[in-house]
């Protein structure tokens, strides 16, 4: 059917491979990742602000029920991890969802997924970057007694003039990643280590105070609680997909990307649902609720000294520094992907030789991510970057039923188990029910990002497409052949 793939610019898994040197060294990114590296990078990016400060948010909307948020988030999130580790293993790039969508929906489908994975990574980053300042103030209190002045501790949102913590954890990250893989890898090695050893020290220490009085009432606000709680906690997961981001520099990836997407999933759960029984078992749901900090003032009410939560505030500055490290990461790879096709300027795919990463992109996004981070309050946009995050995970679910129709042949080292068609349409159905619960401001808010991403598209994107450029020189080419022949 060659209409539609001139129409929707479909560009095949083999090319998608073969374009990025997925097989073989891959425009000069160098494979220095291996399994446990990989479990570690996810690791990195999914466990920091989402359970060291977003605990409390969950807690307020959903009471002790907030398990079963963290287990219904997850359950959206696993579906869509196992799309996600049937196409890394068939497709790996750099692209991740940005390129399974380009593989399986088109063109502009994939474009408008850069688009929200944009959004994702940005909002994402940056929160990340101003929590850890909420630690970093947190840590200086327990050691020193004294915190950083609020006019440079907090954006002018928040009653300060510039986050100035926020700014210094996205520039070391960024300097790490233009040094290299290598160097991020085991950085990001170590302070995965340093935060589960932080958390299950937290577990040990609530539940030595847990008290079963604490989980009642259970579920305080109900069904409506619990789903609020569950979108709450969504964000929690928020970065599982960015192990997809290094199939490039992966040693083998086909095999290790799908094992380290699931393996990170089942870890995070468990630690996930313990903390938060733990913290609420100790001092109850409703000193938790809405509290900054939340684990550190666990630790001190337990303890009753503040030595154990600085300790905590310490694994809390470890973990979120390792989020902004693994998701910064993943947006330099994605948009250096966007860049190879043409769908965003050609900075962002220049790889350096000395250190064989892209450290112009890397360089420009820690910019544009340290503005927002310094100056703007992101509550206001935090549910808009729930959303286009649930509808990037829906369409690579969509993108896995497309791919076994249109390349049953693929060489595909994971497998969606059961129907090829049940768990990405339960995957799809999980993500639309969370979309939902986010609000019709929230939906409205998106749609007016879509457009823009849209406009984005036509004005830039297509214009320069490089698919769009090789079918333009093919049909010269066939033109000039006929003319030959007509003469």
């Amino acid at each position: 059917m060659p209409a539609p793939r001139t129409t929707l610019r479909i560009k095949s898994p083999q090319l998608l491979v073969a374009e990025s040197g997925a097989d073989r060294e891959g425009h000069g990114l160098r494979r220095t990742m291996g399994l446990f590296q990989l479990i570690c990078f996810g690791v990195g990016a999914i466990v920091g602000t989402g359970i060291f400060v977003g605990l409390s948010d969950s807690v307020a909307q959903a009471g002790p029920a907030v398990v079963v948020s963290f287990v219904l988030a997850a359950i959206t999130c696993v579906f869509t991890a196992l799309s996600f580790a049937e196409l890394g293993g068939a497709i790996p790039v750099s692209g991740s969802s940005y390129s399974f969508a380009y593989a399986g929906l088109g063109e502009p489908t994939a474009f408008l997924v850069g688009w929200c994975l944009l959004l994702e990574y940005g909002v994402s980053v940056s929160a990340v970057a101003v929590g850890w300042s909420q630690y970093v103030n947190e840590l200086l209190h327990g050691l020193t007694g004294r915190q950083l002045p609020a006019a440079l501790s907090a954006g002018p949102g928040d009653g300060g003039i510039v986050n100035l913590p926020a700014v210094i954890v996205i520039a070391l990250a960024c300097l790490l990643l233009v040094r290299g893989v290598r160097e991020s890898a085991r950085a990001t090695a170590a302070m995965a280590a340093v935060k589960l050893a932080i958390l299950l020290a937290f577990c040990a220490i609530g539940y030595s105070a847990f008290k079963d009085g604490n989980l009642t009432p259970f579920s305080p606000a109900g069904l409506g609680g619990i789903g609020a709680g569950t979108t709450a906690a969504f964000f929690s997961y928020i970065g599982f997909d960015a192990i997809t981001t290094a199939g490039e520099e992966a040693k083998n990836p086909r095999r290790d990307v799908p094992v380290a997407i699931l393996v990170c999933m089942g870890l995070v759960t468990l630690l996930y649902c313990a903390v938060a029984v733990a913290a609420i078992g100790a001092v109850g749901g409703d000193r938790v609720a809405g509290r900054p900090a939340a684990l550190s003032y666990v630790v001190n009410e337990v303890t009753g000294s503040t030595i154990g939560g600085g300790i905590i505030a310490f694994g809390a500055v470890v973990a979120i520094a390792s989020v902004v490290l693994a998701v910064m990461y993943g947006q330099t790879r994605i948009l250096m992907s966007m860049s190879r096709d043409g769908l965003v300027p050609r900075i962002f795919e220049k790889v350096s030789p000395r250190t064989a990463t892209p450290a112009a992109g890397t360089l420009v996004v820690a910019v544009v991510f340290a503005l927002p981070a310094a100056f703007a309050s992101l509550d206001a946009v935090m549910n808009l970057c729930t959303i286009g995050t649930l509808a990037v995970m829906a369409v690579v679910n969509i993108a896995v039923i497309a791919l076994r129709r249109r390349e049953p042949g693929l060489a595909r080292t994971f497998r969606v188990p059961l129907h090829p068609v049940l768990l990405p349409l339960l995957g799809v159905g999980f993500c639309l029910y969370l979309m939902y619960e986010t609000g019709r401001r929230t939906w409205i808010q998106f749609a007016v990002f879509l457009a823009v991403g849209l406009l984005a598209y036509l004005g830039y994107g297509r214009r320069h497409s490089t698919l769009a450029g090789a079918a333009r020189a093919e049909v010269t080419s066939d033109a000039a052949d006929a003319a030959r022949q007509a003469v």
